[in-house]
C-alpha cells in the first residue's frame, strides 16, 4: 500500500472517531440517542448558547475534512496510486 493511501486512511479513521464524539455531543431536539444521557429534560430550554455554536462550527469543518479525505481516497485508487 503506498504511503498516501495509508496515511489518507489513518487521517479519515481518526477524523471519523472525532465527528462521531462531536455529533454524540450535540444538544438534543426532540428524542433519539442524547435522550440516553438525559438530554431530554432540557429540550423545553431555547436558544443556542456560544459553546453550541462553536460545536456546530468544529461539527461542519471536521465533516468537510472527512468528505476531502474520501474524496483524496477515491483519487488516489482511481488513479491506482493504492494497489
Amino acid at each position: 500500500m503506498a504511503w498516501p493511501v495509508l496515511t489518507l486512511s489513518i487521517v479519515l479513521s481518526v477524523l471519523s472517531v472525532i465527528l462521531t464524539g462531536f455529533i454524540l455531543l450535540h444538544k438534543g431536539r426532540g428524542g433519539g440517542l442524547s435522550d440516553l444521557f438525559g438530554g431530554g429534560m432540557t429540550t423545553g430550554m431555547s436558544g443556542t448558547s456560544v459553546a453550541e455554536r462553536n460545536l456546530d462550527r468544529l461539527t461542519i469543518i471536521v465533516a468537510g475534512l472527512w468528505l476531502l479525505c474520501i474524496a483524496g481516497l477515491l483519487v488516489l485508487y482511481s488513479t491506482g496510486a493504492g494497489a
